[in-house]
């Protein structure tokens, strides 16, 4: 699969998480101090929505249980056995794009 659209940098501000679906999968995307970082959108903890959690720093927090993970590195905050997979985002004009098939 290529890249697709699935959210404009206007509708992701430095320091936001936002939810996208691709696919019928789920997947987190971070703007962190101006990147733009995409995660797989599923807590491997308790299954909870990570795109609808909120930022710390570059760490993205889930909304169920304060799980974080470091959005450029997927790894838990804590627990090294603890990560979820990253993809490939790249930014074009106002336009990010995902690859869900490209882990990064």
């Amino acid at each position: 699969m290529a890249f697709v659209r699935v959210i404009s940098v206007s509708e992701l501000p430095p320091g936001t998480v936002s939810e996208a679906i691709v696919n019928g999968n789920a997947y987190a995307l971070c703007n962190v101090d101006g990147e733009i970082h995409a995660l797989w959108g599923t807590c491997p903890h308790a299954h909870g929505p990570l795109g609808q959690g909120h930022l710390e720093g570059s760490s993205v927090l889930c909304p169920w249980h304060e799980w974080a993970f470091d959005c450029r590195t997927g790894q838990h905050e804590y627990l090294p056995q603890a990560c979820v997979e990253r993809f490939a985002v790249r930014v074009e004009g106002d336009d990010i794009l995902l690859d869900p098939e490209a882990r990064a």
